[in-house]
């Protein structure tokens, strides 16, 4: 009932997506949200919509949602033994300029004897039940994968409205001379991000230099390293010395997904992602996530 409640909630967005800019569901909705990002229509629209997908399932006791400053409990939902994090709506800034924007969401699941707490939420990303995210582009892609299993991506078939299995078993390349970053920031980075960074535009062994793709969309640049290979990097920086992404739902749901793929994904500190323990339900940190290969040179250079 939770995976029919989730999977009404991406395509209830998706829809919407597709018809914003002719029903005027673009722009901003004048409202900004715990994280300090200014809201966007969309963004409030998803966020309702994920709200009464998990109420009415009756199998989420809490939701952690971007867009919510506390933690909201279920409490009707008697027997519920799961919780969720979500960004309904990553990377809406870009949703004016038709650039593809994605749901990012963790499951975990609650203690014998718990009925929801918030300690039942901060956990490190190792003891997540489940994650993935959905991507709306060209095409609705939902990519999903459990504890200590396969990454398996779907495809929403709008004919008869169903995801449709499309890549099973996804698997990242070794590695790949691709790296995906906003270089805008490199004024703020730290010299061993600024150096690893100024290494790949070298020759590399074969004498060509690494290639630079950015969208600008984590859930899209997360979901082009995946099938491609390469590195995705929003490190800390001086300007955001914890790091811009928030660990609950954005950096560990992401870090189960590649490290179940064959990558890896490690914080600015060069730990584990999915060890990191977040202290609060919007705490955040820099990642660098991608090939296997490629997240050990970004080690190297940070050691």
């Amino acid at each position: 009932l939770l995976c029919h409640a989730l999977q009404f909630s991406f395509k209830s967005i998706a829809y919407y997506i597709r018809r914003a800019t002719l029903v005027n569901l673009t722009g901003l909705a004048g409202s900004s949200n715990i994280t300090g990002d200014d809201q966007k229509k969309l963004d409030v629209i998803s966020n309702d919509l994920f709200i009464e997908a998990m109420r009415s399932s009756g199998r989420c006791a809490l939701l952690v949602s971007e867009e919510e400053e506390e933690i909201i409990f279920f409490k009707d939902a008697t027997g519920a033994r799961y919780a969720v994090a979500c960004d309904p709506i990553d990377g809406s800034s870009n949703l004016d300029a038709g650039v593809s924007v994605g749901t990012i969401f963790g499951i975990h699941k609650l203690p014998e004897g718990s009925t929801g707490t918030k300690e039942d939420i901060l956990k490190p990303g190792s003891e997540l039940l489940a994650a993935g995210f959905t991507m709306y582009g060209a095409s609705t892609q939902l990519v999903l994968t459990m504890k200590g299993g396969t990454v398996n991506g779907f495809t929403l078939d709008n004919g008869v409205g169903e995801f449709i299995l499309t890549h099973p078993d996804m698997r990242l390349p070794q590695s790949r001379a691709i790296y995906s970053v906003n270089e805008g920031n490199s004024l703020y980075w730290e010299d061993s991000t600024n150096n690893y960074f100024n290494s790949l535009k070298t020759p590399q062994e074969n004498g060509k230099p690494y290639s630079a793709r950015y969208i600008g969309s984590m859930v899209a640049d997360a979901y082009r390293t995946l099938l491609y290979g390469g590195v995705f990097a929003y490190p800390a920086d001086k300007k955001s010395p914890k790091g811009k992404l928030r660990i609950l739902y954005e950096c560990a749901p992401m870090a189960l997904v590649f490290e179940n793929a064959g990558g890896q994904a490690v914080d600015s500190q060069m730990r584990r992602m999915l060890d990191v323990v977040p202290e609060g339900i919007h705490d955040r940190a820099g990642i660098f996530m991608g090939s296997f290969d490629e997240v050990e040179k970004v080690k190297k250079f940070h050691q």
